[in-house]
C-alpha cells in the first residue's frame, strides 16, 4: 500500500485518537442500559462482523483451519480478557482514571517486548517504565483516598495487562497472518465468547433498549472498533505505526476531558501527577533513539 500524505495521516491519527478517547465515557454510560459481559459481547460482536466484511475481498488469507489456535489466543487476550475487564471494571469507577491507568498499557509493551521480542532496553525506556508505573500509583492511591473501589484499579490494571499480553502474542505472530483478519476473526470470536458468557451470568431482560442506548452501542461498534482498528491498520500498512504508539498517550487524556466535561467527573491532584506520570513515561517509552 502506498505510503499516506501527511494531511490524510494527520486526518487518521486524529480520528483514532477522538474515537479511542471518546469510547471510555460512552462505555462508562451505556453501563446505566446494560449489564457489562452482554454489552461488552454486543459492541465488539458488530464491530467484528464489520471488519469480516472489509476483510471479504482478501477471504483466501484467512487460513481459518491453519490459524484458529492463533486467532483463540488473541482473542482471548486483546478482546476476552481486555473488553471483559474494561467494560466490568467502569461499572466500580470513573471512566477518565480507569482509562489513564489502562493506558499503562504501551509501557507494558515495551517491558514484554524487551523481555521477549528482543527489542532493545535503553536509559530513557528504562526511566519511562518506572515513571509509568509510578503514574499508576499515584492515580490508585488518589482514587484509593476518594474513595474508589480497589476492585475498579484492579481490573483497569488486569486490562491494560491483557491489552499488552495481546500485542505482544499478536507481534509475535503476525509474519505467518493477514493482520486484517487476525483482528477481524479475534474480535469476532471476542465478541461470540462475552455473549454466551453474558447470556450465562446475566439477563437479556436488564437491557433497556432505548435509543439512548443503541445509539451508543452502534457508535462504538462502526467508530471505535471497526473503523478505529481499520484505520490502525491503515496506518500500520503505510509505515505509519511509530507514530500511533507515540500519539496514543494523547487517548486517556481525550477521555479525561470528556469525563470532566459531560460527566461530572472530578480532576484531583493525584490524577494530575499520575496522568503526567504515564504520559512522560509513554513518551520516553515510545521515543526514538539513535543506536
Amino acid at each position: 500500500m502506498p505510503g499516506l500524505s501527511r494531511n490524510r495521516t494527520i486526518l487518521y491519527l486524529t480520528f483514532l485518537v477522538l474515537m479511542w478517547g471518546v469510547n471510555w465515557p460512552l462505555s462508562k454510560y451505556a453501563l446505566e442500559f446494560t449489564p457489562p459481559v452482554l454489552f461488552a459481547g454486543l459492541r465488539t460482536l458488530i464491530g467484528g462482523l464489520l471488519l469480516i466484511a472489509i476483510a471479504l475481498p482478501r477471504w483466501r488469507e484467512l487460513r481459518f483451519k491453519e490459524n484458529w489456535v492463533t486467532y483463540a489466543i488473541s482473542s482471548l487476550l486483546s478482546i476476552v480478557c481486555y473488553y471483559g475487564f474494561q467494560t466490568i471494571g467502569l461499572g466500580y469507577m470513573p471512566a477518565g482514571i480507569f482509562s489513564a491507568i489502562v493506558f499503562l498499557q504501551p509501557v507494558l509493551v515495551g517491558f514484554f517486548a524487551w523481555l521477549w521480542l528482543g527489542e532493545g532496553m535503553h536509559s530513557l525506556k528504562l526511566l519511562g517504565l518506572i515513571l509509568g508505573f509510578g503514574g499508576v500509583a499515584s492515580m490508585s492511591i488518589g482514587g484509593l483516598e476518594s474513595g474508589l473501589s480497589g476492585i475498579g484499579i484492579v481490573l483497569a490494571l488486569l486490562s491494560a495487562l491483557s491489552w499488552a499480553l495481546g500485542t505482544i502474542y499478536t507481534k509475535k505472530t503476525s509474519a505467518k497472518l493477514d493482520i486484517l483478519w487476525m483482528t477481524a476473526m479475534q474480535i469476532t470470536i471476542g465478541g461470540l465468547v462475552m455473549l454466551a458468557g453474558g447470556s450465562f451470568a446475566e439477563k437479556w431482560s436488564s437491557i433497556e433498549w432505548k435509543l439512548p442506548f443503541i445509539a451508543d452501542t452502534l457508535f462504538i461498534s462502526v467508530f471505535v472498533i471497526a473503523a478505529g482498528w481499520f484505520v490502525y491498520f491503515k496506518l500500520n500498512a503505510s509505515g505509519e505505526a511509530s507514530k500511533v504508539a507515540s500519539f496514543t498517550f494523547l487517548i486517556p487524556v481525550v477521555s479525561i476531558l470528556i469525563s470532566v466535561l459531560f460527566m461530572n467527573e472530578h480532576v484531583t491532584l493525584n490524577l494530575v501527577l499520575g496522568i503526567l506520570l504515564v504520559l512522560g513515561s509513554i513518551v520516553l517509552v515510545n521515543g526514538r533513539i539513535a543506536q
